[in-house]
């Protein structure tokens, strides 16, 4: 079975061996393996019984980023701490794809007061021998423009975290959230983690990787998405963390990509799409 449902998550395989899975808990991506090895990193103290956030994998971050004084959600918006719904497999030739859905009618009173507009998400996951690939696509079924905020929150492994580079981010300006908001421009052709990082590199082109040591590298491909987060708390914030353990800092980072530096304006009756591929090398 190319697609399996099992204890609300569904488990997709592909002929070569590639293997993901995604709970309904937020449509989140918790698992991503490709020649055996898992190439996403999920904390062993992550809660998986629906009553917060999943702690890793490729949490969905929507309709703001953090949390926003004049908007009453919880941080990061609701759509990565709501059940969605399966709607099944949508493809099951070289690449084995499946979609979810959230519309407003399906969120808790609480939170769709706190957002309250009309729109349907819609989210597809594809899995290749060497790939996964994450779709999202947002309709606007009000008659007046909003405004929201997206991103894809992708936890990847890390063998060790003193290995891990990542490409592409050079002479890019960032927002540096752990000095409080500084700004500033990236001077490294290899950005590398010895400490807490929490930054949002803005305008970033479409085309990073992140390398880990010898062992191999991915390629992230983005689409329709402007800005790039790259987050490890390092060892305060690791263990200030009730669902993550103390020394996990060590193997993962995130490399996030959305549009969160400004605001996307999606008119009445329009439709957004914003994605990203993965790929092994």
């Amino acid at each position: 079975m190319p697609a399996e449902e099992k204890g609300k998550v569904i488990y997709l395989s592909h002929p070569s061996g590639a293997t993901a899975a995604i709970a309904l808990y937020g449509a989140t991506v918790t698992s991503w393996t490709v020649d055996g090895t898992e190439r996403l990193f999920v904390s062993k103290l992550a809660v998986r019984d629906g009553s917060k956030a999943i702690r890793g994998g490729i949490p969905l971050v929507f309709p703001i980023f953090g949390t926003k004084e004049q908007i009453q959600l919880p941080q990061h918006g609701f759509a990565r701490n709501t059940y969605w719904e399966y709607v099944g497999l949508i493809n099951d030739n070289d690449e084995v794809s499946v979609r979810f859905t959230l519309k407003d009618t399906q969120l808790d009173p609480k939170l769709r007061n706190g957002w309250p507009h009309s729109f349907r998400l819609t989210y597809t996951v594809s899995l290749t021998a060497k790939s996964l690939k994450t779709v999202l696509g947002l309709k606007n079924e009000d008659e007046d423009t909003f405004e929201f905020n997206t991103l894809l929150h992708t936890y990847f492994h890390a063998p060790n975290i003193a290995d891990v580079t990542v490409d592409g981010l050079k002479s890019l300006s960032f927002i540096d959230k752990v000095q409080d908001g500084a700004k500033g421009d990236e001077t490294r052709d290899q950005v590398a983690v010895a400490s807490e990082v929490d930054r949002i590199y803005c305008d970033v082109p479409d085309k990073l990787q992140v390398n880990f040591g010898k062992e191999y590298s991915i390629a992230i491909q983005k689409t329709g998405l402007k800005d790039t987060v790259v987050w490890n708390p390092w060892t305060d914030k690791a263990k200030a963390m009730g669902d993550f353990g103390d020394d996990e800092f060590h193997n993962m980072i995130c490399v996030e990509v959305g549009s969160v530096a400004d605001w996307v304006k999606l008119g009445g009756g329009e439709s957004w799409t914003g994605g990203q591929e993965l790929t092994v090398i």
